[in-house]
């Protein structure tokens, strides 16, 4: 058997799709004009799939820090936190996401996927175990089967389930790791953290959130759904990314158990990588503390979260099942999917198709994801492409 075998039907589906002349993963963005628009193959679009839900990539502030990060200290560090890759930078970072999040310790990584990754394989290994939800994102999955710990999956937000494979786990609840994100990345979909949260602390264990689709748009202060929900006591760690919300790149892990710092030392993809670079750092600082300063981002996300949502119901397509920035149509049909994302782009809006296996289940979607950046124009003209599909049954 061949190496490339296994490929095959990867194979098969790329020469499909360049057949038909549709090529959606992979589209290439040829210029950025602004946060929400893009000359993308050729075709200028309303971008309406690039998770910058406050629209900070362009700030200008975040790019003067950059600009003089780089400088003063270069384009990179060349080597881990654990050898030369620690700037003074990083270290302020992890203080002020911190007491962002009024916890004790935080570390900073270089992806966000480095960081769900790294604390899944990390914090539980032999001998452990993980409870997770079986939507979790594919980095937790990958973290998770790095430690090797019992892996125990529960049904999505159900948490009947949840108790269910607690309680059957005895005694060894005490060396359990929950995992769940607040916000879910296909659907847009939040846990039910209050409930689990109870759950947890009637049966034990520790929880672990990801926070990465949630930072900076729910909570009195942007923390999340844990803030939102009220449970942040109940949580033992917090991993996210700098990716989404705050127009970077990069990762963090927060928790007020001491313990952590101890753990960074133990993190394969922390200490094994290179840390990262002072103008991601410096952009990363100066957008975390916009966020704070500017609640209103956050309200004229949700308002456009709202148009977008209450539009495409409107027109007929099968919708999230809850209002949020990120807003997926469902689309039972493959081939249908790939079509209409082809269209979408013809007409002028650019979004996410995802297909099986990195969709929940055996469907499609066409995933949007709305930016504070976005104007009202903006958002009727996703809608209008939408509407230029036709019929949606």
């Amino acid at each position: 058997m061949s190496l490339f075998e296994k490929f095959q039907p990867i194979v098969d589906i790329r020469a499909e799709l360049e057949a038909v002349g549709v090529m959606p993963f992979g589209a290439v963005t040829e210029k950025i004009l602004s946060p929400t628009e893009a000359i993308v193959n050729g075709r200028k679009v309303i971008l309406a799939g690039t998770n910058n839900y406050l629209g900070l990539t362009f700030d200008p502030e975040c790019i003067a820090a950059a600009k003089q990060a780089i400088d003063e200290l270069g384009t990179g560090t060349t080597g881990s936190r654990m050898a030369n890759g620690t700037f003074i930078d990083h270290v302020r970072l992890e203080q002020e996401l911190a007491q962002f999040f009024d916890r004790g310790h935080a570390i900073v990584f270089s992806t966000g996927y480095a960081a769900t990754m790294g604390m899944g394989s990390t914090l539980a290994g032999p001998g452990d175990v993980i409870v997770l939800d079986a939507d979790s994102h594919a980095s937790i999955y990958d973290g998770v089967r790095l430690g090797g710990a019992d892996i125990v999956r529960f049904r999505h937000n159900d948490v009947a389930d949840l108790e269910k494979r607690l309680r059957r786990l005895g005694e060894r609840v005490e060396n359990t790791l929950i995992i769940v994100e607040g916000m879910y990345s296909m659907l847009g979909d939040q846990a039910p953290l209050a409930d689990i949260a109870e759950v947890k602390q009637r049966y034990g264990g520790m929880l672990l959130v990801d926070e990465a689709h949630s930072l900076g748009m729910l909570g009195k202060h942007g923390r999340g759904v844990a803030e939102a929900a009220g449970v942040e006591d109940a949580v033992d760690f917090v991993v996210g990314t700098f990716s989404k919300s705050l127009g970077a790149t990069g990762g963090y892990c927060v928790s007020n158990h001491a313990e952590l710092e101890a753990v960074r030392f133990a993190i394969r993809s922390y200490i094994f990588t290179a840390s990262p670079s002072p103008s991601v750092v410096a952009s990363t600082r100066v957008a975390l503390r916009l966020m704070q300063e500017r609640p209103e981002l956050r309200d004229r996300l949700w308002e456009n979260a709202h148009r977008l949502y209450a539009g495409l119901k409107q027109l007929g397509f099968k919708v999230s099942p809850e209002v949020s920035p990120v807003v997926a149509v469902t689309i039972e049909d493959r081939d249908q999917s790939i079509a209409w994302w082809a269209r979408l782009l013809q007409a002028g809006a650019y979004v996410n198709l995802v297909m099986p296996p990195a969709s929940p289940g055996d469907y499609s979607l066409l995933r949007c994801s709305v930016s504070a950046a976005h104007s009202s124009v903006q958002i009727d003209s996703i809608l209008d492409a939408f509407a230029s599909l036709g019929n949606t049954e």
